[in-house]
């Protein structure tokens, strides 16, 4: 069984002192360990932004893309080695607004990859300016007069599309957080988790306002229910429910689908190519006119 610090790497932290981001890194390294992976099994993928330096500091395959771009990636790995854990490590700008038309798509074919979305409502990496999840109203460093349009609820639009696998964590709560990934990178099909996460530097609200308005869904709730599901998230309440808020059952993924019609194993099942024939091919281009 793995060991966490298989995981560790000496890369130096670019996150403020006391950051959110630091529970989320532990509650990955937790749950890989607990899922028995290691380093060479898992493969993450990011864009830009704070979120998107996790796979930094973590001791395992990692792909750092453009802004707004891990979900192609993901799942262009996802579809190559089936045999990988891949993960998204993305932030609420990063994924909802440059990447927001991606992660629609993502709704639709089903990559068999886990989607983790640091949400702390504004692009904590160019001093706070609104994203698409900053409050309507709210004044930011750019919306001097606030933030003139409603936030984005991706939850419900996810919930909505039939994602097998819809939850929300707080940075807060790291060993529920854990628990919610071991459950996500378990289930087959697209996992997507959206986890609180405050920003102490520029965020408008104390992390402890959080803190105390966080709810872990009762143990009676029946995930399966996506009427119920979708009540929830678009409740107006002063609690905010974490947990597993939809799962449904399991259908085929997007690389066995594109694989039954072209008819073509993954990469790591395929025969190796001959080193001399990889040449040989190279060559002919280096001599043509």
């Amino acid at each position: 069984m793995p060991k966490e610090n298989e995981f560790e790497n000496d890369v130096a932290s670019q996150w403020c002192p006391g950051c959110p981001n630091f529970n989320i890194l532990d509650a990955i390294k937790s749950a890989l360990v607990e899922l028995k992976k290691s380093p060479d099994q898992v493969c993450l993928i990011s864009g830009i932004g704070q979120a998107a330096k996790l796979p930094h500091y973590l001791q395992c395959n990692f792909f750092n893309g453009l802004h707004g771009r891990a979900l192609p990636a993901a799942i262009g790995i996802h579809a190559t080695n089936p045999q990988l854990t891949t993960m998204v490590v993305t932030g609420d700008g990063d994924c909802y607004g440059e990447g927001g038309n991606h992660f629609l798509h993502a709704l639709r074919r089903n990559p068999d990859i886990t989607v983790v979305v640091h949400n702390n409502e504004i692009y904590a990496l160019t001093k706070g300016q609104a994203s698409p999840t900053t409050p309507a109203g709210e004044k930011r460093s750019i919306q001097a007069k606030g933030v003139q349009i409603a936030p984005l609820n991706m939850p419900a639009i996810a919930i909505i599309h039939g994602c097998g696998f819809v939850a929300r964590g707080f940075a807060g709560e790291p060993k529920h957080l854990k628990d919610l990934l071991v459950a996500a990178v378990r289930h087959r099909g697209l996992s997507y988790i959206d986890v609180i996460q405050p920003c102490i530097t520029w965020g408008t609200r104390p992390f402890s306002w959080y803190k105390d308005r966080v709810q872990q869904l009762d143990d009676d709730y029946d995930t399966a229910d996506q009427s119920r599901a979708l009540e929830k998230v678009m409740e107006s309440s002063e609690k905010i429910p974490i947990g597993v808020l939809y799962q449904a059952s399991e259908r085929k993924v997007f690389g066995h689908r594109f694989r039954e019609i072209v008819d073509q194993r993954p990469l790591p099942e395929l025969d190796p190519i001959d080193a001399e024939e990889i040449k040989s091919l190279l060559q002919g281009f280096r001599s043509a006119p």
